[in-house]
C-alpha cells in the first residue's frame, strides 16, 4: 500500500467546493491524489479547464489533511484495506463505471474480483415468499457456480436474508454500507457483519463519522450495481431502493433479473412491472439465471482447472472463436459486456464460447470478469 497516495486521496475526497465527480476528474486527469496535491498551486497550468473557483479551493488542504491523518490511524488500527481506483484490488467491474469512487474502505476476506459476482436486492419488508426464493436460489447457486460472490446492502429484509443464506451455504458475501466502518447500521445486524468478515466482507466509500443518511443509501446502490455482473430483484413495491439499483445496473449495461410474484401482491408489484416492461428478465430459479448468463459450465471448468488444462498448441477455432480472438488481439483485455458489444454475440452464447476457448488454452479469465488472449 502506498500510504502517501492513500493519505492524499482521502484528503481529496474531503476538499470542499466540489462534488465527488470533480474529485474523480482531478484524480484521473492528474493520476492520483498526491498529484492533485502537488499541483494545488498551479492547477490551471496542468488543467486549463479548471475553473478559478475550483483552483482557489484547492490551495488550502490543511483541514482535509488533518482529517485524512485521523482516518489513516483508524485504518491501521482496525486492519482496514483502502482500495484506490486503478489498483488491482479495486473491484474491476466497478472501475469501468463513470462514477466509481476514487477510494473505498474494505474489511474482509473475499476476493472482490471473484469470477462471478452478483447482487441480490429488494424490499426491506421481505415476505415468507421472498425468503423462500432467496433460500432456494442461494443454495442452488452454490451447486451451479462454486466461484460466486453475493453482494447486498446489509439492510433489513431481502439484503440481510441474502447475506445469511450465503453464509449458511458457504458462499462469500459482501455488504456495501452507506456509512463508515466505525459502525454497523442497523445495529441488529452486527453479528451477521462479524461473521461476514471471515466469509466475505464489508465495503464502503464513506469515511468514519459519516452518518447513515438517506442520500448515502441511494449513492451506495451504484456500488452494489457496479461491482456485479448481474442484479437480481427478489421483491419490491412499486417504488423502492431495489428499483433504484436495477435502474443503475441497466445504465451500466449489466444484466437485470426479477422474480415474479402474485398479481396484486404489494411487494411483487415492482418486480412484475419490470418484467412486464422488458426491463428485467424473468427468473424463477438459479438454473434459469445461470443459463441466461451462460454460466452453466462453471463447475466443468473448475474441474478441468483442478485437473490441469493442457494447452493445445494448434487449437481448432470456430469462426466465432476466431472473431473473439481477433477482437482481444486488437483491443487487449476486455470485460464480458464490452466483448459482447464489439463481437455482436449475445452474452449467454459468448460465455459458452469463452468457456470453450479457456478449455483450449486460448484465453484466460482475469480478475473482474475480463478476458485475456494467450499468445
Amino acid at each position: 500500500m502506498n500510504e502517501q497516495e492513500v493519505y492524499y486521496t482521502i484528503a481529496l475526497t474531503r476538499m470542499t467546493g466540489f462534488n465527488f465527480q470533480t474529485a474523480l476528474h482531478l484524480y484521473q486527469t492528474l493520476g492520483g491524489g498526491q498529484a492533485v496535491y502537488d499541483h494545488r498551486l498551479d492547477i490551471r497550468d496542468v488543467m486549463p479547464e479548471c475553473s478559478a473557483r475550483l483552483a482557489e479551493s484547492l490551495k488550502d488542504w490543511s483541514l482535509p489533511l488533518t482529517r485524512a491523518a485521523q482516518e489513516m490511524e483508524f485504518i491501521t488500527k482496525h486492519d482496514i484495506k483502502p482500495l484506490l481506483l486503478g489498483t488491482s484490488d479495486y473491484p474491476q467491474r466497478l472501475a469501468e463505471c463513470p462514477d466509481a469512487p476514487i477510494i473505498m474502505y474494505y474489511m474482509g476476506s473475499a476476493d472482490l474480483n471473484q469470477r462471478r459476482v452478483i447482487n441480490i436486492v429488494g424490499t426491506r419488508q421481505c415476505t415468507t415468499y421472498g425468503k423462500d426464493l432467496i433460500r432456494r436460489f442461494v443454495a442452488d447457486m452454490k451447486r451451479l457456480c462454486p466461484e460466486v460472490l453475493i453482494v447486498s446492502g446489509l439492510a433489513y429484509g431481502v439484503d440481510i436474508c441474502a447475506h445469511e443464506e450465503s453464509l449458511a451455504n458457504g458462499i462469500d458475501t459482501v455488504g456495501v454500507l452507506a456509512h463508515g466502518l466505525d459502525e454497523i447500521y442497523p445495529s441488529c445486524h452486527r453479528d451477521a457483519a462479524r461473521r461476514m468478515l471471515a466469509h466475505g466482507g464489508l465495503l464502503t466509500e464513506y469515511m468514519t463519522q459519516t452518518r447513515a443518511d438517506k442520500l448515502n443509501f441511494v449513492k451506495r446502490n451504484r456500488i452494489v450495481a457496479g461491482m456485479c455482473d448481474a442484479t437480481i430483484l427478489v421483491e419490491s413495491a412499486a417504488k423502492g431502493g431495489g428499483l433504484i439499483t436495477t435502474d443503475i445496473a441497466m445504465g451500466y449495461d449489466r444484466a437485470v433479473f426479477a422474480f415474479p410474484g402474485p398479481v396484486g401482491a404489494p411487494y411483487s408489484e415492482g418486480c412484475n412491472n419490470l418484467i412486464r416492461d422488458n426491463v428485467a428478465s424473468l427468473v424463477t430459479c438459479a438454473d434459469d439465471f445461470v443459463k441466461a448468463m451462460g454460466w452453466q459450465m462453471d463447475r466443468q471448468l473448475q474441474k478441468a482447472q483442478a485437473d490441469g488444462i493442457e494447452r493445445n498448441m494448434f487449437p481448432e477455432l470456430s469462426d466465432e472463436e476466431q472473431k473473439i480472438a481477433r477482437i482481444l488481439d486488437e483491443f487487449g483485455d476486455l470485460q464480458l459486456n464490452q466483448l459482447s458489444v464489439k463481437s455482436n454475440i449475445p452474452m449467454g452464447q459468448l460465455t459458452a464460447l469463452l468457456f470453450q476457448m479457456e478449455m483450449k488454452g486460448v484465453v484466460r479469465a482475469l480478475a473482474g470478469g475480463s478476458y485475456h488472449l494467450l499468445k
